[in-house]
């Protein structure tokens, strides 16, 4: 049986590319044609599993649905992508830091800095979900490109032991993370560019997949009114005057309406939506919210 150094030397994600073997001697132009030749392949990976990866989503959504949480846990590259898109979400979908959130083996200082050991303590990963309270309700998504690192391990297999279902996305086939999930998201992006550096097609890769999860998840949980962001928070002078241009388009209003509509929602703009859509007060817009699951489209025709 192979040791543990040589079964992550036969990882695709550690494999050297002959193709760039000269790439020391390349021009940038060459530079550039070959990274975006490289990028390229990764959409093509990611559609061979879209199925799975609907499967894992409508898993989620159920989940959510019922007071769940979405929970990313990484490490490197990977736990700060989970990071990311935990952090926009909120801002995206008025959703709190308790829903959607992260956690990256080495805690915050690995944000920005290397933590040296930290991901190959599967320990640690458990420690983390436990201070959470992960029950059976929430959704674990253990990002690892290698498919095998102890800190995500650890997670998985303590939110597995509580219930929480468990979904892994990584960046090689027949991942042994994927093997303790309920969910297997193993893309195969290839071998990388700079042989070895998982930021590059796998990090890409994963990106594209987290935002599959988050935003879909949250298209279903009702939070955009066909493709316009209606849960987001207002809180700078950019998103102030998205929301008004996002109710001008909702309700055909004008600038002047929708923004006056705005002020006197208390800045909520789904209930600025009803208010012109409906020619209701704030009061009776939220109600009609309330009464159908905070879902502006059924809110319209709720009786």
């Amino acid at each position: 049986m192979p040791d543990k150094k040589t079964e992550l030397g036969l990882l695709r994600t550690e494999q050297i590319d002959s193709k760039f073997q000269m790439l020391d001697v390349m021009t940038v132009s060459e530079l550039l044609q070959a990274m975006n030749e490289s990028d390229a392949e990764v959409p093509k990976a990611i559609n061979l599993i879209l199925p799975k990866i609907g499967k894992a989503i409508d898993a989620i959504i159920d989940r959510m649905l019922h007071g769940g949480r979405l929970i990313y846990i990484g490490a490197g590259t990977s736990g700060r992508l989970g990071i990311l898109d935990a952090a926009e979400c909120g801002p995206t979908f008025s959703v709190s830091t308790d829903q959607v959130l992260a956690f990256i083996a080495g805690g915050d200082n690995a944000i920005k800095n290397a933590v040296e050991g930290a991901e190959d303590k599967p320990e640690l990963g458990a420690a983390d979900l436990k201070s959470a309270n992960v029950n059976q309700l929430d959704c674990v998504v253990g990002i690892a490109a290698s498919g095998r690192t102890p800190y995500v391990m650890g997670a998985i297999d303590y939110a597995r032991s509580v219930g929480a279902l468990t979904i892994a996305l990584t960046c090689n086939p027949d991942s042994q993370i994927g093997k303790h999930s309920d969910h297997a998201l193993d893309i195969d992006s290839g071998p990388e560019l700079l042989a070895g550096s998982t930021r590059l097609k796998s990090g890409t890769a994963q990106k594209l997949v987290l935002n599959m999860i988050s935003t879909i998840s949250m298209v279903r949980l009702g939070k955009t009114f066909g493709n316009l962001m209606v849960d987001l928070q207002i809180n700078n002078e950019k998103l102030a005057d998205r929301a008004v241009r996002i109710i001008e388009k909702a309700t055909g209003s004008t600038k002047a309406e929708a923004s006056e509509a705005l002020l006197a929602s208390g800045h909520e703009v789904k209930v600025a939506i009803l208010m012109l859509l409906l020619n209701i007060d704030p009061t009776t817009a939220r109600g009609r919210l309330h009464a159908s699951s905070n879902r502006i489209r059924e809110a319209l025709t709720e009786r």
